[in-house]
């Protein structure tokens, strides 16, 4: 029995091993990319007349993201040609014309990354189809690199645009007329190159095209102009730096925001505004104005008004514009009071207090800080806006520090007052935080600022530098990882401007420190930032 046992056992064993070696492994993953195997007409036509192309494969292909990636130079408009097949996998692909084309012209297709072979995805990068609607091609180029004035890195998918230099060209082309020769950066480079053009004079435009118009639009798109008009051969390398421009002030539109707040949208800079009633008002009426920068929103807020609508001045700079607004009826406005931060206070913040009204009056007897539990913790109120107070007052690490704001601490502009307010925030050790301590080499010129950003490029922490300095210090600062980048502020006004393409300004310079910063808790960071 046990020999019958074994036998069986062992034939078991045998017919295992047999099926395991007969077992299919699938074979090797294909990553070849579809190949062009035949075209209709060939490529580089002389005299093209026909109504379609077609793109002829050795395997099916399918089309991805075919509108983000397809760039043809000269622009056609879409509904001047139709792409298929879309959606469904072919052996080919046509290209057919809807419309006439211009004569002596040579046009190019590129189909950036969207030709992929139906199974496994594997892409055949940037196929180009090239014809000419005259007796020749015409064959020269142009190249270069696109940066970003603030950003480390350029946007991907950035237009580079051509237009010609005639008798017949002014500085409003780009708002209104399309690019006579065009090409798009797409999703992996920075380089850009420009093929198939005619001797001649252009403008060079680089254009983050939101809208994928070809048009400028200024209030969404960045853009950067090269200096001078271009002769076209060169040999020359061109550097375009996208700036995003800060809009002319405009009111865009008035709203009854309140019951007692009238507010006006904007855009541009409203740092020097002044808005005015101009209509005569009973003794008692009072107003005052605020802002909403995150909203770009001004509100005129007013109490006791005895009319039915309100006739408004608003000036800026050389600029007076009237409006006539009717009141009408809205919510009330109460007074909210909130806090910042909400819990932790790190030892490089400052103690915020916002509230959702204007602030009329302060009054510090009501409010207390207390340390340690009993002690009365010395400090300043200062009032930053008509929407914010700051605590002022020294902090000590590894410490608990209870606010308390009782009624009648904070009076709004409608004489309401606050409710009692209890807060209780902890300061960490100075051990939990890093400093870094940089020298600055070469700076070309004071002032600058200089930015401490996470990796998302946000500011966490910014110093300006209104006199020549050889180094910088930031001290308590959160563990992290961060980059660094110094503003110049060449016209010394205390703020950093971007360029503007119809004043034919450029962005001040920006340098950014090549590397990204490891600050560790309890580490002192030293670095050299060498200005190139």
């Amino acid at each position: 029995m046990l020999k019958r046992i074994l036998i069986i056992a062992f034939l078991s064993l045998i017919l295992m091993q047999c099926a395991r070696r007969g077992s299919p492994s699938g074979g090797p993953i294909d990553e070849t990319p579809p190949k062009v195997i035949r075209l209709e007409p060939n490529q580089k036509t002389l005299n093209f007349n026909s109504d379609r192309i077609r793109i002829y494969f050795d395997e099916y292909i399918k089309l991805n993201e075919l509108r983000d990636q397809l760039v043809v130079s000269p622009p056609l408009e879409q509904s001047k040609y139709l792409i298929s097949p879309q959606g469904l996998p072919a052996k080919y692909l046509q290209i057919e014309f809807t419309d006439s084309l211009p004569s002596n012209t040579t046009y190019t297709f590129n189909f950036g990354q969207s030709i992929v072979d139906n199974n496994e995805g594997n892409v055949l990068p940037f196929y180009k189809y090239i014809f000419s609607t005259g007796n020749s091609l015409d064959s020269l180029s142009i190249s270069g690199q696109i940066n970003d004035a603030i950003k480390r890195n350029a946007d991907s998918f950035v237009s580079v645009m051509l237009y010609p230099y005639d008798s017949v060209f002014t500085d409003s082309i780009i708002f209104k007329d399309k690019p006579i020769y065009y090409t798009n950066t797409l999703d992996s480079l920075k380089e850009f190159t420009i093929e198939n053009l005619k001797s001649g004079k252009y403008l060079l435009v680089a254009q983050k095209d939101q809208a994928k118009n070809y048009i400028f639009n200024p209030s969404v798109d960045k853009i950067d102009v090269f200096n001078n008009i271009i002769s076209i051969p060169t040999d020359k390398k061109f550097d375009l730096t996208l700036f995003k421009e800060t809009l002319d002030f405009e009111i865009k539109k008035v709203f009854q925001a309140g019951e007692n707040r009238v507010g006006f949208g904007y855009v541009g800079n409203a740092s020097e505004i002044k808005i005015e009633n101009e209509m005569k008002i009973n003794n008692n009426f009072s107003s005052i104005v605020s802002f909403d920068k995150e909203t770009d929103t001004i509100y005129y807020w007013y109490k006791n008004l005895e009319l039915d609508s309100l006739n408004f001045k608003i000036k800026n700079d050389t600029i007076t514009n009237t409006y006539v607004h009717k009141i009408k009826s809205a919510d009330k406005d109460s007074l909210i009071v909130s806090f910042n931060p909400r819990n932790t206070l790190h030892l490089s913040d400052t103690v915020s207090v916002f509230t959702s009204t204007p602030i009329k009056k302060l009054n510090k007897k009501n409010m207390k800080l207390v340390y340690k539990d009993s002690i009365n913790q010395e400090f300043e109120i200062l009032q930053v806006n008509p929407h914010k107070m700051v605590f002022n007052f020294k902090k000590t690490p590894n410490q608990k520090y209870d606010f308390q704001i009782l009624p009648g601490s904070i009076f709004d502009f409608f004489d309401k007052t606050n409710d009692t307010i209890t807060k209780t925030l902890r300061t960490k050790k100075r051990t939990d935080y890093g400093n870094i301590s940089i020298r600055l080499i070469n700076v070309p010129s004071f002032p600058i600022f200089v930015d401490l950003m996470n990796e998302k490029e946000e500011i966490k922490r910014s110093k300006y530098l209104s006199i020549r300095a050889g180094s910088v210090r930031f001290n308590n600062v959160i563990p992290g990882k961060y980059y660094l980048r110094a503003r110049v502020d060449s016209n010394k006004n205390g703020i950093w401007d971007t360029g503007s393409y119809l004043r034919k300004t450029k962005p001040e310079p920006v340098i950014h420190f090549p590397n990204l910063l490891d600050i560790r808790a309890n580490w002192e960071l030293q670095e050299k930032f060498i200005f190139k």
